[in-house]
C-alpha cells in the first residue's frame, strides 16, 4: 500500500476515521486489500445468498424511488413485534441524534465518556452544555448508575444520555439497573439509552429497555440496524419512545428519508430471521476467542465488552497513531486508534470482533511491528521455490561496503520505546521504512 498517502488521510480527519473507499483508492490497491478491524458490523450477515439477491435486484434498487418511511416501518415493527406509532426510522442512527438534538435537547446534556463522539459533539455544535463524566480506567471504564445520577443532579444537566453496550469500551449495564436510572431521573426532560450495539450482547436473554421506554413520557431507546446487519452502506435505524415523542420526531423527518436497499433489506428480514440470529451467536463466539488471543500479547489489556468490538490498552511507551500507520502501511490492517475520543488517549485502541483468520492476521502483524517477532505462527508456511533466474549465470559483483550490508529494517515499537535519550532528553529514532511514519515517531 502507499502508505505516506494513507496515513496522511488520519492526520487529516479529526473526529472520525476515513472511509474504507477513501483508504482503498489512497493504498492504491484493489478492494479487499485491506482487513479492517475498524468499521463494527456484522461480519455474518447479510449471508451469500442474500447479497446475491441484493445484486439479481440491484437495477430496481437504484433506478426507482423507494416507499414511504411509514410502508418501511410499519413493514419493520411487524418483524420486530412494535407499534409504528412507538418507532421512527432514520437514514442512520446519526439521523436521529441530530433530530433529538434539534428537537428535544433545550439546555444541557449528561454523558459519561469516553463514548460514541455524536453524543458529544452534536449538542456542542448547537451551543448546548455537555456535561462529561470520566469512566475511570482503574475500574476497567465501568459505568456506575448511582455515581451517574449524583453527576447529573450536581451539574443540573437536563438530558441523560447512556450507550449500552458503550462505544468504545464495550461496558454493559444490566437490565434492571438502567431501569432504577429511569426511576432516578424521571423528572429529567430526557433519557437516552443508545443500544446500537446490543444485539451483541449475550449478558441477558432480553437485555433491550426499549418496552420500558413505551411507558415512560421522557425516555428514547436509539437502534442501529446498519451495525447489526453488516450493512453500514444502507444507512438505517431506529427509535423507540412513548408515541408523542417518536410522532415529534417523525413529524420532523425528511420525505424519503429511508433508501430503497434499505427497504428491500427490511423486506427480506422475515425470511432471514433464523440466519440473523445465527450470525450474532457466531459474532459472541468470535469475541471470546478474539480476547483471549489478544490475552496471549505481553503487555496488552484487554477490558470485557458485551459489543463487537474489544477496547485495548497499548504496552507503556507505545504510541497507537504510529502503531495504527505501521500496521496498515506495512500489513494492510486498519484498527482504530482512539486518540480523538473524548476521555481516551492514543494508549488506546478498539478492535472490532471478527473471524478467526482475520484476527491471525491482526496477531501476527501485532506480533511484529510491536516485537519484532513472531510469536504464534498460524499455520507452516510453504518453502519458498527458488527464484528462476538464480539458476542462471549471474555477472560477478563487487562486495558491497559493511554500511551497505547491514541497512535497518523497521524497528519494533517496543524496543522504540526503550531507547535511551541523550542529554537533550531527545530518543534517537531510527527509520521504520516509511517516511511518514517516520516523522510520527520523531514528532512523539
Amino acid at each position: 500500500m502507499a502508505g505516506s498517502n494513507v496515513t496522511a488521510l488520519f492526520r487529516a480527519s479529526t473526529a472520525h476515521s476515513p472511509s474504507y473507499f477513501t483508504l482503498n483508492r489512497a493504498g492504491g490497491g484493489p478492494a479487499g486489500e485491506i482487513t479492517d478491524f475498524c468499521i463494527p458490523c456484522n461480519p455474518y450477515f447479510p449471508t451469500p445468498a442474500m447479497f446475491d439477491q441484493l445484486g439479481r435486484g440491484l437495477r430496481e434498487i437504484l433506478t426507482y424511488y423507494p416507499s414511504g418511511a411509514e410502508t418501511i416501518t410499519a413493514e419493520l415493527c411487524q418483524v420486530l413485534g412494535l407499534n409504528p406509532q412507538t418507532v421512527a426510522m432514520g437514514n442512520g442512527s446519526t439521523e436521529l441524534i441530530t433530530w433529538i438534538d434539534h428537537l428535544l435537547v433545550h439546555e444541557s446534556l449528561a454523558v459519561p465518556v469516553p463514548t460514541f463522539g455524536r453524543w458529544t459533539d452534536q449538542p456542542m455544535e448547537t451551543g448546548k452544555r455537555v456535561d462529561m463524566l470520566l469512566l475511570p480506567e482503574a475500574h476497567g471504564f465501568r459505568l456506575d448508575p448511582t455515581s451517574f445520577v449524583q453527576f447529573v443532579r450536581t451539574r443540573g444537566s437536563r438530558v441523560a444520555v447512556i450507550c449500552n453496550p458503550n462505544n468504545p469500551d464495550g461496558g454493559f449495564l444490566p437490565k434492571q439497573q438502567v431501569i432504577a436510572l429511569f426511576d432516578a431521573l424521571q423528572d429529567l426532560d430526557l433519557i437516552i439509552v443508545d443500544e446500537s450495539f446490543l444485539e451483541f450482547s449475550d449478558a441477558e436473554p432480553d437485555p433491550s429497555v426499549a418496552a420500558e421506554a413505551v411507558l415512560r413520557t421522557n425516555v428514547i431507546v436509539l437502534r442501529s440496524l446498519g451495525k447489526n446487519f453488516g450493512l453500514h452502506g444502507v444507512r438505517f435505524g431506529y427509535l423507540v419512545s412513548n408515541p408523542s415523542l417518536a410522532g415529534k420526531v417523525r413529524a420532523a423527518l425528511p420525505k424519503w428519508n429511508l433508501n430503497s436497499f434499505a427497504e428491500t433489506v427490511v423486506f427480506m428480514l422475515k425470511e432471514h430471521r433464523q440466519e440473523y440470529a445465527e450470525s450474532l451467536q457466531q459474532a459472541c463466539r468470535d469475541r471470546q476467542e478474539m480476547t483471549w488471543r489478544l490475552a496471549q500479547l505481553p503487555g496488552l489489556t484487554i477490558y470485557p465488552s458485551q459489543g463487537n468490538f474489544l477496547y485495548v490498552r497499548l504496552p507503556e511507551g507505545v504510541d497507537g497513531t504510529v502503531l495504527r500507520d505501521r500496521l496498515l502501511a506495512e500489513h494492510g490492517v486498519l484498527v482504530r486508534e482512539c486518540s480523538n475520543k473524548i476521555g481516551s488517549s492514543s494508549r488506546f485502541l478498539r478492535l472490532v470482533v471478527r473471524p478467526q483468520q482475520d484476527v491471525l492476521r491482526l496477531m501476527s502483524a501485532m506480533e511484529e511491528v510491536l516485537y519484532g517477532q513472531r510469536t504464534q505462527v498460524p499455520e507452516p508456511l510453504p518453502e519458498p521455490l527458488a527464484p528462476m533466474l538464480a539458476q542462471a549465470p549471474q555477472p560477478r559483483q563487487q562486495p558491497l561496503p559493511q554500511a551497505q550490508l547491514q541497512q535497518p529494517g523497521p524497528m519494533p515499537m517496543l524496543a522504540l520505546a526503550q531507547q535511551p535519550v541523550d542529554a537533550r532528553g531527545i530518543r534517537p529514532v531510527r527509520s521504520t521504512g516509511t517516511p511518514a511514519v517516520d516523522r510520527l515517531i520523531a514528532q512523539a
